[in-house]
């Protein structure tokens, strides 16, 4: 059993109330999630959950997610047959649905009791169900670029798009000189299916 099965109960974050005192110790997401989060919701671009603990319904753990895709068309060769493996009619499609994850923080009292991926399992699951309102078969994160974060998504079975920064800032339209800030990267839901 996983912490948050046990002690969290799931929600949809309605107000700023409900996640009054969280902080994941990051100062963009913490604003993200204090005041950004509900202009996001209420413009259709992202919809935000939490998990509470049950006890005292503080949040624990928040993440936002947004209708997405991967385009193809654009990545370099031997990355799109990577992504194309398994899917069957490749040449007609040029867009592959996916869910974003635009944001996940944990709060900086629960780090260490796997909980960033326990929610990243719960997602990937939720988007397999076979109740689930669309297709989708990616999930994809636009990670920060520290060797950290990009290890966590990494040991979550997450995988880069583009093999180097310079081929992602070439395809982002990015000067060279100019750091990379987050890597894209995804997870083929597909896999789940075959287990």
């Amino acid at each position: 059993m996983s912490y948050l099965s046990e002690n969290c109960k799931f929600s949809i974050l309605r107000s700023s109330e409900d996640i009054k005192g969280f902080s994941c110790g990051d100062t963009d997401l913490d604003e993200f999630f204090s005041n950004d989060c509900f202009g996001y919701s209420r413009q259709l671009l992202g919809k935000t959950y939490c998990y509470k603990l049950k006890s005292d319904k503080k949040v624990i753990c928040a993440f936002t997610l947004s209708n997405a895709s991967i385009r193809v068309d654009d990545l370099p060769n031997a990355r799109k047959k990577k992504i194309e493996a398994d899917i069957p009619h490749q040449k007609s499609l040029k867009d592959y649905p996916a869910v974003l994850i635009g944001r996940l923080g944990v709060s900086e009292k629960y780090k260490g009791l796997h909980i960033g991926s326990d929610t990243i399992e719960f997602i990937k699951y939720w988007f397999i169900d076979p109740f689930n309102k669309t297709g989708c078969r990616f999930v994809i994160v636009d990670a920060y670029n520290s060797p950290q974060t990009i290890s966590f998504y990494i040991n979550n079975g997450f995988k880069v798009v583009f093999s180097s920064e310079e081929q992602e800032k070439e395809y982002r339209h990015i000067k060279e000189a100019i750091a990379l800030k987050t890597r894209l990267m995804y997870f083929d839901l597909f896999s789940l299916t075959k287990l």
